[in-house]
């Protein structure tokens, strides 16, 4: 019993902590540009960026 009266304050103090850090990204902007990234991997990079071989 006295181990809950430290686990649960330690819980709800990392549940905060973790809505805080999404609550934090949302504002930066981290979630703005969903499909960018995943339309990005489906196309090559131009040949200008690349080495060639010979």
């Amino acid at each position: 019993m006295s181990a809950l009266v430290y686990l649960i304050p330690i819980a709800l103090l990392l549940g905060l902590g973790g809505l805080a850090a999404c609550l934090w990204a949302a504002r930066a902007g981290q979630f703005d540009d969903l499909d960018g990234a995943a339309s990005r991997i489906l196309f090559d990079d131009p040949e200008t960026n690349r080495r060639t071989r010979k």
